[in-house]
């Protein structure tokens, strides 16, 4: 199929390619650099398939960096780690890293004479030619130190890992995959065992989304009916019209569903610096693109490309971040989050073909090399509630705590690669018996040993499934839908590899905030760690020069979005947490018609005195606020319209004088109603959440996060 069929309008899934299939020809021209990949620079994986990347309007984007320092975060890396030795692990053996066989491909005369003339912005926060010089000295130091692969070479000992012998799946396998994943299987398949509890959270799931959302599962239903028909399969399929019911002549959508004067004010100019997050990030995108057709595509040119301080649209009802909802609450969450991520990104005209990663053989244990799930559980068996794996932990605490930090060139200047070699060896045998001698670690070594932590990976930090995504981000026409996407990307990540990518964004975070000691700016960090992230084990020996050059820019890119705005990033949308509100609320009238048919048979009231007290409480302007875990039990607090989550919580403190937690880890809960669980923001307004849900119960918990 010629190019310009495929920018053709809409977006169409033409099925799922092998590693092979991906590759493209090499001597391709080298006079353009876009900032992200288009479907002919795609940069696979060795041993796993991946995103093909495919836009309908494909365009050069270059994105600046602000030098404007964030507020620093509270890293979630505790430096007080449970004693290694305490129990003892069976000693790994020495991690066998890539042999350094091939010699470094960008040389300064190369670099100069074969740079892809990207337009340099006059801005000094923009990535520049000498910026991004440092990422080509970071990818030779990965090369010498045996990180890597020459291009055409399969690496060392490290990337001796069986691969599976992979098949090339049938058309219509990809919308058949993303539908199960969606938990919508029924859509297509009949013949599926009926679930009528899965039925009814189905009916009700589709009932609450918007209608970009709606428009992006149709999209799919519609491309495997038509697979399917192709087949002669005999089995009935749904029509996908019965499915989606277009809204009457004159029908009102709902409210959620509205892209409304919210969405348009949000979108209508790249210097607004607030985030709306009440209407689906979907539901913008096409507001912007209709509205703004001439500038879907943000010129390469600009002369002044800084990050914008972006923030939330402060909501009086609270900010929920990742953690703060109950399991059953989050993995609705999640389903809305597949589904809106592909909203958004078919809105945008971007085609992600997703792959899943091939089988490979990988260490059972140790600590480079390891899987991040393999490492965690065996850290999990020693300390339970551990998030992030001890090593990166113990890393991270070594060089903030040792004065590394003020270290100037601190992750750019590599430790020598023989001594970080005997260093990574070292950890290996003696890490969990607690003999490894730590004062002795000097602190580029330290940052040598953290970024090769992150290289050994055997599955990218950002996963096989997302990795292209994350790239593809930068396809999007504005700063503000870029960060809505990684958004949404980070949501759908493993929760192993969200909290350790928190865990090192804070890091970096920590690093820049000490840039007038060490050098290190936003910029510096971004384009050092790039390829520490992205060029994971196999990634030089299956791309083209060209193809590494012109991703360069854009990874970094990603890379400082991550740090710049993470406290944005890891949190949940309000549209996604009112979406889940609401399927609570249908599941529960239908609960409850249920079983007031039950009690009218059995001619038993339906009265529900706890409920009604809450409702008496709250009449009279007070509420019930419960506190089992401690002496005093419950207490009611006056509704005013200034009484924050704080507030209760400081006039708890004041009335128990027997509490021995800290004040950090009291936290203030609402139970129940519209929503299962979930931790409130100190700053969460009483009156305004009770109006949303009033039969919530409040319970304040002492929870150490």
């Amino acid at each position: 199929m010629s190019r310009q069929q495929h920018q053709s309008q809409g977006v169409v899934l033409t099925g799922y390619h092998s590693n092979a299939e991906l590759l493209p020809k090499t001597g391709q021209r080298a006079n353009v650099c876009p900032a992200a990949l288009d479907s002919e620079s795609t940069a696979p994986s060795r041993r796993a398939s991946q995103y093909t990347i495919q836009q309908n309007q494909t365009h050069a984007d270059r994105h600046g960096l602000s030098t404007t320092t964030t507020t620093k975060t509270t890293s979630t890396v505790a430096c007080s780690l449970p004693d290694p030795s305490i129990t003892t692990f069976p000693k790994s053996q020495p991690s066998s890293s890539p042999r350094p066989g091939s010699s470094p491909r960008h040389s300064p005369n190369s670099r100069s004479r074969l740079r892809p003339t990207c337009q340099r912005s006059n801005s000094q926060d923009s990535l520049d030619e000498l910026e991004m010089d440092d990422y080509w000295t970071e990818v030779e130091n990965i090369t010498r130190s045996g990180g890597g692969a020459g291009r055409g070479e399969a690496g060392g000992e490290g990337d001796a890992q069986e691969e599976e012998q992979q098949k090339i799946p049938e058309e219509g396998e990809q919308e058949e995959a993303w539908l199960t994943e969606a938990g919508l299987a029924r859509l297509f398949d009949d013949s599926l065992a009926a679930d009528l509890d899965q039925e009814e959270e189905n009916v009700v799931f589709l009932s609450t989304l918007t209608r970009t959302q709606a428009a992006a599962i149709e999209r799919r239903v519609a491309s495997l009916q038509q697979t399917l028909l192709r087949r002669r399969n005999r089995q009935h399929v749904p029509d996908v019209r019965d499915i989606f019911r277009p809204p009457e002549k004159g029908e009102e959508p709902s409210k959620l569903k509205e892209g409304s004067e919210n969405g348009q004010k949000d979108q209508t100019s790249e210097a607004e610096t607030e985030l709306n997050v009440e209407v689906a990030f979907s539901e913008q995108a096409l507001t912007y693109r209709d509205n703004c057709p001439r500038l879907k595509v943000t010129s390469p040119n600009s002369p002044d490309d800084k990050l914008p301080n972006f923030k939330l649209l402060r909501d009086k009802t609270g900010q929920t971040r990742i953690g703060d909802l109950s399991p059953l609450d989050m993995k609705k969450v999640l389903r809305l989050v597949l589904v809106e991520s592909t909203a958004l990104f078919d809105t945008a005209g971007i085609d992600l073909k997703p792959h899943k990663p091939v089988k490979v053989k990988t260490k059972e244990s140790g600590l480079f090399g390891v899987p991040l799930a393999t490492l965690l559980d065996q850290d999990q068996r020693r300390a339970p509630g551990t998030k992030v794996p001890f090593i990166l932990q113990r890393l991270i605490c070594h060089i903030e705590q040792e004065g590394g930090l003020d270290t100037e060139g601190l992750l750019r200047i590599s430790g020598a690669a023989a001594r970080v070699k005997a260093l990574c060896q070292e950890l290996e045998s003696s890490f969990y018996d607690g003999m490894f001698p730590w004062q002795q670690l000097k602190q580029h070594d330290a940052a040598s040993l953290l970024k090769l932590f992150i290289r050994e990976l055997p599955h990218p930090l950002l996963t096989v499934e997302y990795l292209n995504a994350f790239i593809a981000v930068n396809k999007f026409p504005t700063k503000k839908q870029q960060l809505q996407a990684l958004n949404l990307l980070v949501l759908l990540l493993p929760e192993v590899n969200r909290d350790t990518l928190k865990a090192l964004v804070e890091f970096f975070q920590s690093v820049i905030d000490h840039q007038a000691k060490n050098k290190m700016t936003l910029n510096n960090v971004s384009v050092i760690m790039a390829p520490n992230i992205f060029m994971f084990k196999g990634f030089r020996s299956k791309v083209t020069e060209q193809q590494e050059r012109c991703m360069a820019a854009g990874t970094a890119n990603i890379v400082r979005l991550l740090i710049r705005y993470q406290n944005l990033l890891w949190t949940i949308p309000k549209f996604i947490v009112t979406q889940v509100r609401q399927q609570n609320m249908e599941s529960q009238r239908k609960q409850n018609k249920e079983r007031a048919v039950r009690k009218l048979l059995k001619k038993i009231t339906t009265e529900k005195p706890p409920e009604k007290a809450v409702t008496e409480d709250n009449s009279q302007g007070f509420i019930r606020v419960q506190a089992p875990q401690f002496r005093k039990v419950s207490m009611a607090v006056q509704l005013t319209e200034e009484l924050q989550a704080a507030d209760v919580l400081s006039r708890f403190l004041s009335q128990d004088n027997s509490v021995t937690v800290k004040r950090e880890e009291l936290y203030l809960y609402e139970i129940g109603g519209n929503i299962r669980e979930r931790c409130l923001d100190g700053e969460t307004y009483m009156k305004d959440l009770i109006q949303l849900n009033p039969a919530a119960e409040w319970v304040i918990k002492a929870v150490l996060r």
